[in-house]
């Protein structure tokens, strides 16, 4: 190395000079590989992020992600087990090229190609390509393998399916209701004048989909659905009705409106038909099967669940479950958990290491009482007290976890410990002044003004809008301007009608304007962002409290928690934006890399 380039590393903030040399080693490791490019393999690097020197290790990601996501994650593997168990023992498999062929097929079905579709499942689901193939397309596959030989599809459910498609079909009119005897009563009506049908369907029907169209509901094709409907609609003559007909809860007839021709199909077109009519069948059939299948080989599996016992996992130790006599790691659970939730644990503890760092330097530390005191302060915040007004803490634990990940050790890690934390961190900086507690007496308790508004996009059309209420000052013509020129719902709707409007309630200037005013007062146009308000004052109202010190305490307790809220989410930001953060997990995501010819979908 130059005398210059050592000079450059020596005149490096510590920080920096290790995030360059674990950069250095991570390209090193990546040349030894035959890589191209430099790249972070997260999955073969003891160290997953850097937060100001510090580092977070795999092994601690691996860890907070078995904690938090374990259960779910060893459930799917345990299936994922069994499938391949039963495809060893039957002697299948699936290629990684079949399910690359699926998961073009499956893209093709939606009109797009696979890099659109992964896309959009990884947008919009949150399911990774890797996790799409090897936890969707690769059992579906298997199963669909185990069970090809039981399904096969007869003359009979192709015709049937031919049929339903293609065949005669009645367009009909519905009325639905709850109450039978209300069914039968309206039935009599329609059957003693068919013309009144769409107008019973209307006001009576409690299908909101058919009755806002008099009844009319998509065509009856023989072997959709429902054998006795079908029968009944195919019974009728035009314009006859139908029979009152028990559909699970609820009582039905019907009008038939006309009768629809089958249609042909021209012979160039048959054989694609013919084909894609054998696939779905086909893959009912062989998605009913499959589920019939993967229910006995979960009832005649033998599975120990070792993972979150405690006793079994002295027994068994660094085991996370026995399946059938083999074991699954719980080394092998981290590395599903990392490839699922890793980026969103890291995250966590990335903010934990921020918060354990600034908590140090300030000297200040955290007891089981803070982080009790901040839950029962939770619990009574949402309503969950006892008879005697204290809190409910095992009430609020049950509604919190209910349906969560992790457990109540998760939770306390989670939520309470970065919210005691934070509170911590700026305690000593959050108080309030006289003007504060004046404020928020006037805000609170105070009186507000009754107004209608009008919310504009453009001035030019504020200044035209101003001036014709400006030329008829009523309320009432005020509201028609609002109703007809507003773009804001709320005022448009109710004709310039909005709740009342506080002082120091986060609207400065309409504020400063409104409590200007008197009653009858038109305003100026006032510009908040990119919207123009007209405002119409109608009064005032009466304030709710006069006497300050009946409400000093509770004001107080109300005011410094706003503030303290305020004070953390600005403590947060700021150590984030400090911090000297190396994400080398989310960093091995977004580099490309070429899977090997080797490697498997599972």
């Amino acid at each position: 190395m130059t005398t210059q380039s050592n000079l450059a590393l020596h005149a490096t903030s510590p920080q920096k000079l290790i995030r360059r040399l674990l950069l250095l080693t991570a390209a090193f490791v990546a040349i030894l590989s035959g890589v191209s490019a430099p790249r972070v393999d997260a999955a073969e690097n003891s160290v997953v992020a850097v937060v100001n020197a510090d580092p977070i290790s795999r092994d601690t990601l691996a860890s907070a992600s078995v904690d938090r996501y374990g259960t779910d994650v060893l459930d799917n593997l345990i299936n994922r087990h069994l499938i391949m168990q039963e495809c060893k023992r039957r002697g299948l498999g699936v290629t990684t090229e079949e399910v690359r062929t699926e998961i073009l097929r499956v893209a093709k079905k939606f009109g797009l190609n696979v890099e659109s579709y992964l896309q959009l499942l990884q947008e919009e689901r949150d399911i990774t390509p890797d996790q799409y193939s090897r936890e969707i397309i690769w059992p579906m596959l298997a199963l669909r393998k185990l069970v090809a030989d039981e399904v096969v599809v007869s003359q009979e459910e192709f015709n049937r399916a031919f049929v339903s498609q293609y065949g005669e079909a009645i367009k009909c009119r519905m009325v639905m209701v709850q109450d039978k005897s209300q069914a039968v009563q309206l039935h009599a009506q329609a059957a003693a004048e068919p013309s009144s049908f769409a107008r019973l369907a209307k006001e009576f029907s409690e299908d909101p989909t058919s009755a806002s169209v008099g009844g009319l509901i998509p065509p009856i094709r023989r072997y959709m659905g429902d054998e006795v409907i079908e029968e009944a609609a195919f019974a009728l003559k035009e314009d006859q009705v139908s029979d009152v007909l028990p559909v699970g809860d609820q009582w039905m007839f019907l009008q038939a409106v006309r009768r629809m021709p089958a249609s042909q199909p021209s012979p160039q077109a048959l054989p694609a038909i013919k084909e894609q009519i054998n696939d779905r069948i086909r893959d009912e059939k062989m998605k009913t099967a499959a589920s019939q299948l993967f229910a006995q080989l979960q009832k005649q599996a033998q599975v120990v669940k070792v993972l979150g016992d405690s006793q079994a996992s002295a027994k068994y130790p660094g085991v996370a479950a026995i399946i059938n006599g083999q074991q699954v790691s719980i080394a092998n659970v981290a590395a599903e958990c990392i490839k699922r939730h890793g980026e969103s644990v890291l995250e966590g503890e990335i903010n934990r290491k921020l918060l354990t760092q600034a908590l140090s330097k300030s000297g200040k530390k955290i007891t089981d009482d803070d982080l009790k005191a901040e839950i029962e302060r939770a619990a009574i915040s949402f309503g969950y007290m006892t008879a005697n007004g204290s809190a409910d803490v095992q009430a609020w634990f049950d509604a919190v976890l209910e349906g969560g990940p992790g457990t109540r050790e998760v939770y306390i890690e989670d939520v309470v410990w970065p919210s005691v934390a934070l509170k911590k961190l700026v305690e000593d900086e959050t108080t309030l002044t006289q003007q504060d507690l004046q404020q928020g007496f006037e805000s609170h308790y105070g009186p507000r003004a009754e107004v209608l508004a009008c919310v504009l996009s453009d001035q030019r059309s504020a200044q035209k809008v101003w001036e014709m209420a400006r030329d008829n000052p009523t309320d009432q013509f005020f509201g028609q301007l609002a109703n007809q020129y507003s773009i804001e719902p709320v005022s448009s709707s109710n004709f310039g009608k909005v709740p009342p409007i506080r002082q120091h309630g986060g609207q400065p200037s309409v504020e400063k304007e409104v409590f200007q005013m008197k009653p009858g007062d038109l305003s100026g146009i006032i510009a908040t962002g990119d919207k123009y308000i007209i405002l119409r004052c109608q009064g005032f109202t009466e304030p709710v409290v006069s006497d300050f010190n009946a409400v000093q305490e509770e004001l107080q307790s109300v005011l410094i928690e706003k503030k303290m809220n305020v004070a953390m989410g600005l403590k947060y930001d700021e150590l984030k934006q400090t911090a000297e953060i190396d994400n080398f997990f989310v960093a091995s995501k977004e580099i490309p890399r070429v899977a090997g010819q080797n490697r498997g979908s599972r």
